[in-house]
C-alpha cells in the first residue's frame, strides 16, 4: 500500500506539472535581475506621458529631475520606441502602456512625408544628438518589426504593417554609399547604423520586402570598417590612448590615430559590438565571418575595451545589447559568462527608484533605463502574438 501511495503522489505531481503549463519556464521573480527589471519597468510605466510618449527624463515635465540640464523638452519618438521595446521584455502586464506608445509613434510615422528619412518633426533631442538625427526612424522600425502580427485586431495589425513598410522604405532609400546610415553627425552614429540594419533584418523575418542589395551593402560596410577600426590598429588589438571621461573613467581617444572615424566616436566597443551583431545573424553568416567574429569575441576579455568610453552612458548599454543578442544566438558557456558579467555590472548601477542614468552623452533616464532592461532581459523573447494569430494577423 505504501508503494502504491508513493506512485499516486508521483503521478499527482506529474499531472500538476502538466497543468501548470509554462510556469516552470517563467523567470524566477526572486532573482536580482528580475527584481531590477520589474523596478525599472514600473518606473517607465509610471512616468509615461498622457500622449503615450516619453522624453529624455520622463513623459511629463513633472517627472524631470530637478537641477538636471535637459537637452530637449517634450516627448519624442526615439525614447518612446526604446521604452516600448523594454516593456515588451518586462511582461504582458505592460501591454496597455505598449499599445499607447505604439499609437503615439504611429501617429508620427503616418503624418511624416514619404520622402526623407525622418518620422518626426522633433529635432535636437538628446538621443538624436548622440546617435544621429534619424535614430527615431531606426528604433521605430525595430519596434514595429516586433509588433507586426501581435496586435489584438486585424485593423491594428494592418496599421502597424503599413507604418513598418513606410519606415523600411525610408531606411532603404537613404542608405549611404558606403552601406551605412552614419548620417549628419551625432556622437556615435554607428549605433544608429546598427539599429537601422537590425530593424531591416527583423522586418525581413516578418515577411516585409527588404532589398537584398541593401542588406549586402550593410554587411560589406561592416566588414570594411573592421579593416580600420575606431582607435586604429587591427580588429584583434584594442589601441588608442586613454582619456578621462565624465565621471572620471578612462576611455579611448581616436585622435591618437589618423585612421579613426567619427562614425564610431573613437570608441572601439561601439564599432565591434555593431559588427558582432551584424556578422552573426544566421548560421551561414557565422560560418562566413568566423575569423572576424573570433577576433571581436577575443576583445570581450579586455575590461578596458568593455568599459567603452570609461564612464557608462546609454551608448555602452546599447553596445552591450548588440553583444548579448549575438552571443545568445549560439548560447553555451561564452553566452552564459557574458550575460552574468554584464548583468552584475548593470545591477550595480541601478538607482533606488529603479532607474538607470548615463554618466556621459545619453544621460536621460528613459533611454538608459530602457537599454538596461533590454540587457538584463536579453535571454527573454519579446511578447508573442496570441494563440489565435494567423499568418501574422490576429483576429
Amino acid at each position: 500500500m505504501k508503494t502504491i501511495a508513493i506512485r499516486i503522489c508521483a503521478c499527482a505531481v506529474m499531472v500538476a506539472a502538466l497543468f501548470a503549463g509554462g510556469d516552470s519556464a517563467k523567470p524566477n521573480t526572486n532573482e536580482p535581475s528580475e527584481i531590477a527589471v520589474e523596478k525599472g519597468a514600473k518606473w517607465l510605466a509610471s512616468v509615461q506621458g498622457r500622449d503615450g510618449g516619453w522624453g529624455q527624463d520622463g513623459g511629463e515635465t513633472s517627472y524631470v529631475r530637478q537641477g538636471e540640464r535637459l537637452e530637449s523638452n517634450g516627448n519624442d519618438v526615439a525614447n518612446t520606441a526604446v521604452a516600448a521595446l523594454a516593456l515588451r521584455r518586462a511582461g504582458r502586464q505592460y501591454q496597455p502602456q505598449i499599445e499607447r506608445a505604439t499609437d503615439f509613434i504611429m501617429r508620427n510615422v503616418e503624418t511624416s512625408p514619404q520622402e526623407g528619412l525622418s518620422v518626426t518633426r522633433a529635432t535636437g533631442t538628446q538621443i538624436q544628438r548622440k546617435l544621429g538625427p534619424f535614430i527615431d526612424t531606426f528604433l521605430t522600425s525595430m519596434l514595429l518589426s516586433e509588433m507586426d502580427g501581435t496586435m489584438p485586431t486585424t485593423t491594428e495589425n494592418l496599421r502597424v504593417r503599413k507604418a513598418l513598410e513606410k519606415c523600411v522604405a525610408k531606411i532603404e532609400k537613404n542608405q549611404q554609399g558606403d552601406g551605412s546610415w552614419n548620417i549628419a553627425g551625432g556622437w556615435a552614429p554607428i549605433l544608429g547604423t546598427s539599429m537601422a540594419s537590425r530593424s531591416l533584418f527583423v522586418a525581413q523575418q516578418k515577411g516585409v520586402k527588404v532589398e537584398d542589395k541593401v542588406m549586402a551593402q550593410a554587411n560589406n560596410y561592416t566588414l570594411d570598417s573592421l579593416k580600420t577600426p575606431a582607435g586604429g590598429g587591427s580588429a584583434t588589438a584594442v589601441t588608442g590612448r586613454a582619456i578621462g571621461g565624465s565621471g572620471g573613467g578612462g576611455g579611448y581617444d581616436a585622435r591618437s590615430t589618423p585612421t579613426a572615424t567619427s562614425a564610431a566616436a573613437g570608441v572601439p566597443l561601439y564599432q565591434s559590438a555593431q559588427a558582432l551583431e551584424q556578422l552573426s545573424r544566421t548560421e551561414k553568416d557565422r560560418k562566413a565571418n568566423a575569423p572576424q567574429i573570433a577576433a571581436i569575441r577575443a576583445q570581450l576579455s579586455n575590461t578596458q575595451f568593455v568599459n567603452g568610453f570609461g564612464s557608462i552612458g546609454g551608448e555602452e548599454f546599447f553596445s552591450y545589447l548588440n553583444i548579448s543578442d549575438s552571443l545568445r544566438r549560439t548560447g553555451g558557456d561564452e553566452w552564459n559568462r557574458w550575460h552574468a558579467r554584464i548583468t552584475k555590472k548593470i545591477l550595480r548601477l541601478q538607482n533606488q527608484d529603479g532607474t538607470w542614468a548615463g554618466s556621459h552623452c545619453i544621460t536621460g533616464r528613459v533611454a538608459t533605463t530602457s537599454a538596461a532592461i533590454l540587457n538584463l532581459a536579453a535571454d527573454r523573447d519579446p511578447l508573442p502574438a496570441s494563440t489565435n494569430a494567423t499568418n501574422g494577423i490576429r483576429k
